[in-house]
């Protein structure tokens, strides 16, 4: 974080200073939220959670180096005392990115959020030193964190935006005003939450309604193959920009194909020039988070050459999604665990087709979250696009949603030993390490609170007599 004296951190905050012997004191360090984090110069913010509160690491942060808690009580050692942590800690981000003057680049859609991010961070960062959401950190804490490393240094600050309701991307715009704002899509994740898809996009499109206008800098990146997002161009005075693959997308990608491991190839086409781009990820779905990002790149000023060549180059940044390692044995394991709903629960299956191309694949699925009455049709879909596809087994992970998908597996015409449900993910491994033969391709894949990553590492673990060869 730039240099801030406590004095002036108190000021932003509206907090109280207490037993501060010296209020030009200056955080020179991180901001940190874990007590593990804190050291010299660093700022430690306490919260109350469920099971721990942050107050009682004071001392242990102040030993590590610490020049101060913010919270919200007195804890004998050296804080700024506020009625509530996440406003000032709010406050204290908007604060920093107003001084700073950084472009800021938010995005948000319902999926291929996180894979935008990465994207769009490693294409910036060849133009000037670019400051990212580590991870999904992406709602009312996360966001003011990362906001908060960015330095004098920094020239781009891109962001990822979650939403749960109305209000909540408004809410993080107020926080860290964007001047470029990206849509991805309006999909079906925290659908039971929001209770339909109208309203997701009415939440998403709340981004674009914060970019300044166009004159001002201001520009909106829209999905042009997303009816949805596209109709969000009505709700903004910034400057508009499509990216798909539609023939009215200013960027967009022609030829798209798939080479035979399942990376995808296609012609970058952007309003100054064209260029060819083979990608390291896996699964034609990151081609359009790919246009999303070269659409703010070259918006920012970065020709089509040079895009293409930062995407070509683009690896995964955060764990668990899509990670494709071979074992020595040959079993290739397809970890995508972090998550999953609808959309991106297919472009996994479709992926997987193709990198299993003339190889026996293997589809581990768990529970898609928060669908509310959608649950069972979801399901039933996915399990039936597993056998459309010709996945060669699907092994249903779990309770009810578990049955859901084996049943549209079933129903679709799977006729018994092409999808099996086992109770646990210890059943999945026992299943497949008994099973398995060389060769074989395995996706593993469900929503964050089922935990499936376990499969994909137990898996890995019995193949790794040798070193594991990580592609």
């Amino acid at each position: 974080m730039i240099t801030l004296s406590l004095a002036e951190i108190a000021e932003v905050v509206g907090g109280r200073m207490h037993d501060i012997p010296d209020a030009s004191a200056e955080v020179t360090g991180p901001v940190v939220r874990d007590s593990r984090e804190a050291g010299p110069g660093s700022l430690f913010v306490a919260f109350v959670g469920e099971r721990v509160d942050g107050h009682d690491f004071a001392g242990q942060v102040v030993e590590a180096g610490a020049v101060a808690v913010l919270g919200s009580r007195p804890v004998g050692v050296p804080a700024i005392v506020v009625d509530d942590v996440q406003a000032a800690l709010g406050a204290l981000a908007r604060h920093v990115v107003r001084r700073l003057g950084t472009t800021l680049v938010a995005l948000t859609g319902s999926a291929g959020k996180t894979s935008t991010k990465d994207l769009i961070a490693q294409v910036l960062r060849r133009k000037a030193p670019t400051v990212f959401t580590p991870g999904s950190m992406n709602n009312e804490v996360g966001l003011p964190l990362t906001a908060l490393t960015a330095t004098d240094e920094t020239k781009f600050l891109v962001l990822e935006m979650g939403a749960r309701g109305i209000g909540h991307i408004r809410y993080l715009c107020e926080l860290t005003p964007p001047k470029i704002g990206a849509v991805l899509n309006v999909g079906s994740a925290h659908i039971g939450e929001f209770g339909g898809r109208e309203q997701i996009a009415q939440a998403k499109g709340e981004l674009v309604e914060a970019l300044p206008p166009a004159e001002e800098g201001g520009a909106a990146i829209l999905n042009a193959d997303d009816p949805l997002v596209r109709a969000m161009a009505s709700r903004t005075k910034a400057k508009v920009i499509l990216f798909g693959e539609s023939g009215e997308a200013d960027v967009r990608a022609e030829n798209v194909r798939l080479t035979d491991t399942g990376q995808p190839s296609f012609s970058l086409h952007t309003p100054s020039g064209a260029s060819d781009v083979t990608m390291r990820l896996y699964g034609e779905h990151h081609v359009s988070n790919a246009l999303a990002a070269a659409a703010v790149a070259h918006e920012l000023g970065m020709s089509a050459d040079e895009i293409a060549t930062a995407l070509s180059e683009a690896g995964s940044l955060s764990r668990w999604r899509m990670e494709v390692t071979e074992r020595p044995d040959g079993v290739t394991v397809v970890n995508d665990a972090y998550n999953a709903n609808p959309e991106s629960m297919k472009a996994a299956l479709r992926a997987l087709v193709a990198i299993g191309k003339g190889r026996r694949t293997w589809a581990v699925l768990g529970k898609m979250a928060e669908l509310g009455d959608e649950a069972l049709a979801e399901h039933d879909a996915v399990g039936r696009l597993a056998v459309r596809l010709n996945v060669s087994k699907l092994v249903a992970v779990g309770g009810r949603e578990a049955q859901w998908l084996q049943l549209g597996a079933y129903n679709e015409g799977s006729w018994g030993e092409e999808s099996v449900h086992v109770s646990d993910a210890q059943a999945a491994v026992d299943l497949l390490r008994s099973e398995l033969r060389p060769g074989d391709v395995v996706l593993v894949k469900a929503s964050r609170s089922v935990g499936l990553e376990s499969v994909a590492t137990a898996l890995l673990e019995t193949g790794a007599e040798g070193e594991v060869a990580a592609r």
